[in-house]
């Protein structure tokens, strides 16, 4: 086996830079976020790229072109984690682009385009609440109000890149935009059971899900268990359990959005959390996610109507803000056909499928175009979980897919880009 072995391998040593072992937790700025920075530095350096850290902590790793001037294509994925995560997400797309320039440095190989590679720093959000952050410098949407965005302890984005050794206004010269970039590829775990339930090994991706996100807070009056009549109650919590319930029909009704479309309410507080008190004040919040945005739109202000209805009729307040919104992006079609292309030439039915879940490609769409290609995960499809898995064989396909893509696929005038 050339590449797959070798994968699960390096991603069960990335595994091991946790802040709570066994369970793979590893958040942006942190010394594990460090320690995994510099295993991917190093292998990126014996597989022959030149590797080094940019100003937001993300690691970048380049293998040049057979030519001065080449145009670049882009690649990568995240190397942070949920809490208590597996151990493929994000990292196999860094770790999957290493073995391809491993193999194509061993054979003396160049390709007509500069070859980047990077593993980002924080994707999740998990530390200071920001998600896609060194992707979104690279995308040319960083905002610089994140630098004051504060974790649990109150160390700020700020402070905490100053610590790592990282550069807080050194965000700008990141921007991609303009700067010779034709494509952007990112191979990614499905998580998701799609590509296990046909029994097949990967898939194309067509397009990456728009995503919104709300906090909902619910007011009503505290009471005494035991005094007050069930029909004189302001419950807060019995009517945020009514719009959690509504969430889960609107985005499950017939044309919503069909099975593109769906909502979770990932979240929920109640307050002041006594056994014996009616709960006053209740805050939820609400993911919801399309491949549409019209349809993602048109479902959260369905959801927001039906919560300002159950809200007087069970004799509470409620108010809910939208304060996260990320558009769909849709995978350029030459990028899909030419690693469907590749996928054929391995000799594998050609799938294609939208990505619910959001990626770092999602945001550079304003610098190039970009393609996903998606390895089968098993277990159900679980995924931000420690039961998430892949096979070895399964890496190899995927490995081998990417790398015919790389020498095959030919790359646009960068003074299109």
């Amino acid at each position: 086996m050339r590449f797959g072995t070798d994968i699960l391998r390096q991603a069960d040593i990335l595994a091991a830079f946790t802040e709570d072992p066994p369970g793979v937790t590893r958040s942006y700025l942190t010394p594990q976020h460090r320690r995994a920075g510099d295993c991917i530095a190093a292998l990126m350096r014996e597989a022959g790229m030149d590797a080094s850290y940019d100003a937001l902590g993300n690691v970048v790793g380049r293998y040049a072109a057979d030519r001065s001037g080449a145009p670049v294509v882009m690649t990568g994925s995240h190397m942070d984690s949920v809490r208590n995560a597996g151990r493929y997400d994000g990292v196999f797309g860094i770790l999957t682009a290493i073995a391809c320039v491993r193999d194509l440095h061993r054979r003396g190989r160049r390709l007509p385009f500069d070859f980047e590679v990077v593993a980002f720093g924080d994707e999740e959000g998990v530390r200071f609440g920001v998600t896609l952050i060194g992707s979104k410098a690279m995308g040319g949407s960083f905002d610089p109000a994140w630098l004051d965005a504060k974790d649990a302890g109150g160390t700020t984005l700020r402070e905490a890149l100053i610590a790592f050794g990282g550069d807080p206004d050194g965000w700008r010269a990141l921007d991609r935009r303009g700067k010779g970039v034709v494509a952007y590829v990112e191979s990614h775990i499905e998580q998701g059971p799609v590509l296990l339930d046909e029994g097949l090994p990967v898939g194309v991706v067509t397009a990456i899900a728009s995503g919104a996100r709300m906090r909902v807070e619910v007011t009503g009056l505290a009471g005494h268990a035991g005094t007050v009549p069930m029909g004189a109650r302001q419950d807060a919590l019995a009517a945020a359990a009514e719009m959690v319930l509504a969430v889960e029909r609107i985005a499950s009704a017939p044309g919503a959005g069909g099975s593109a479309l769906v909502g979770t309410v990932g979240t929920i507080e109640a307050r002041p959390g006594a056994i014996n008190v009616i709960p006053q004040d209740v805050s939820f919040t609400v993911d919801v996610r399309s491949g549409d945005d019209v349809a993602r739109r048109r479902a959260t202000a369905v959801m927001r109507d039906a919560f300002g209805a159950i809200a007087p009729r069970r004799g509470v307040k409620v108010a809910s803000d939208v304060f996260y919104e990320l558009p769909a992006a849709p995978c350029d079609a030459s990028l899909q056909d030419a690693l469907a292309a590749s996928v054929a030439r391995q000799g594998l039915p050609v799938r294609r499928l939208p990505s619910g879940a959001g990626h770092d490609a999602m945001v550079f769409p304003p610098v190039c175009p970009i393609a996903m290609l998606f390895v089968r995960c098993g277990a159900g499809g679980i995924s931000h979980h420690p039961d998430e898995t892949m096979t070895a064989a399964d890496a190899e396909v995927a490995t081998a897919v990417f790398l015919d893509f790389l020498e095959t696929w030919t790359p646009p005038n960068a003074d299109d880009a």
